[in-house]
């Protein structure tokens, strides 16, 4: 199989390229490295069945040319992480929603199955507990720069629905909740990479807020094979679906447990989020999926429980 990874030089796409070249794929990687690090795939450069591309999905032509010969396609390039977004709002908007539609058309020219990364943003601010893919979406003002960054990816996926009812494009829509492991970076604010990074320097470990926002974290190596689970099941395009745990934690007690693995000992600091991010910032308290439909359609669960994959993350942070 030829397989093509937008933003594959980043965090969950470089895993993605692993397991692809591990099957016996051809792998193509395009992308700009704006949020992705060439250390990522550094070990796959010199492989025979790996091609990188520098660029942006933005670029039409460049775009066209990296899915030539494709048998599958994987979307993920994208702008992500909640301080990226409020840095860069404007070309997270263009990236997002111009990027994905030009993926979008391109796989339709050749009717290349497409897989669509989402986001648990899209569900924004309800108090409803866990979120199902059907439910209602409740965002705040325009002038909160992370609902711009939820609607863009709403947008990618009414686009993607659209492609496919209407253009009859294979297209499969994963909303990735939490997704850790190694090689993610704390630099755009993941919670996990930061707290272990802190923790083993001896430096504070900052928590926004009150600290009691909940969370669920799921292992890269689980989220990879959970997409990967949907698209051999032949059975999930056009639909949508939650990328995720339910074990839940909250992000005081996290900090404390990444303190304990680590036997650091760092202070813990609270610093409200108007000051870490920007003078209105929201937040949801609890993000917290539903996983019913996804194990009815390919009956997978979690291998990875929350202690073993703090434990993996200390050991790649301290390697």
């Amino acid at each position: 199989m030829r397989v093509l990874i937008t933003g594959g030089a980043g965090f969950i796409g470089s895993h993605l390229a692993d397991v692809h070249i591990d099957r016996g794929d051809e792998v193509t990687v395009l992308d700009d490295f704006s949020t992705g690090q060439a250390a990522n795939i550094e070990h796959l450069e010199t492989h025979p069945r790996f091609r990188l591309i520098v660029g942006s999905v933005l670029n039409r032509s460049l775009l066209g040319e990296a899915m030539a010969g494709c048998d599958r396609i994987y979307h993920l390039a994208a702008a992500v992480g909640v301080k990226y977004i409020i840095d860069h709002p404007l070309h997270s908007l263009r990236v997002n929603i111009l990027g994905t539609e030009t993926v979008l058309d391109l796989a339709n020219e050749r009717k290349i199955p497409v897989y669509i990364a989402s986001t648990s943003e899209v569900y924004g601010k309800t108090e409803k507990i866990p979120f199902s893919e059907g439910d209602d979406r409740v965002l705040g003002s325009t002038r909160v720069s992370r609902w711009g960054y939820a609607n863009t990816k709403a947008t990618d996926e009414f686009l993607s629905l659209a492609y496919y009812r209407e253009k009859g494009l294979p297209v499969i829509i994963g909303r990735f909740f939490n997704t850790v492991g190694p090689r993610q970076s704390g630099r755009y604010g993941m919670v996990i990479p930061r707290f272990v990074k802190a923790a083993l320097l001896g430096h504070p470990l900052t928590v926004f807020g009150t600290g009691e926002q909940t969370r669920c974290f799921l292992d890269v190596e689980d989220a990879v094979r959970f997409v990967l689970a949907l698209f051999d099941s032949g059975n999930a395009f056009g639909d949508v679906f939650n990328i995720g745990s339910t074990e839940r934690i909250s992000i005081l007690d996290l900090a404390y447990k990444v303190k304990e693995m680590t036997g650091s000992s760092s202070e813990i600091e609270f610093v409200p989020y108007e000051k870490a991010y920007e003078q209105g910032f929201e937040d949801m308290l609890h993000r917290v999926p539903d996983m019913t439909k996804f194990e009815n359609a390919v009956g997978l669960k979690p291998k990875y429980s929350l202690e073993e994959i703090l434990g993996r993350v200390i050991e790649y942070y301290r390697r």
